[in-house]
């Protein structure tokens, strides 16, 4: 893994680590990044000002606690559970991520976040 982030959502404060991926690198670099949170089941997610293209580390499923890329969105994602259209116990996106890094601590406390709470991400 590479960098360590914070992560602040509305009350939350945890921190993740971004992996090696060329888009990890470019959200690294355009870090300090500022929004407003969005949530999609137990999925927050939020624009961000990077463009990438769907790259080695892309998947149509994530596991708990996973930090994704959503280039249909231009989109950082944090995951902590089921999204609408998960099946069964699966995570799944609304179309193909591209895997980012991981939280660490508890996503569960991700469930706190409302839709519409700012959200920071920042080099620890």
């Amino acid at each position: 893994m590479g960098k360590c982030i914070g992560i602040r959502a509305g009350s939350v404060r945890l921190t993740g680590e971004l992996n090696d991926s060329p888009t990890a690198c470019a959200i690294g670099a355009a870090l300090p990044l500022k929004a407003v949170a969005r949530t999609w089941g137990d999925e927050i997610y939020f624009p961000i000002p990077v463009s990438c293209p769907l790259d080695q580390t892309a998947v149509e499923t994530v596991e708990v606690g996973d930090l994704g890329y959503w280039p249909a969105g231009k989109a950082f994602c944090i995951f902590f559970g089921p999204t609408p259209i998960s099946r069964g116990e699966e995570i799944r996106p609304a179309s193909a991520v591209n895997l980012i890094g991981k939280v660490l601590g508890d996503p569960a406390a991700f469930k706190e976040v409302q839709e519409g709470d700012p959200v920071e991400i920042d080099g620890e």
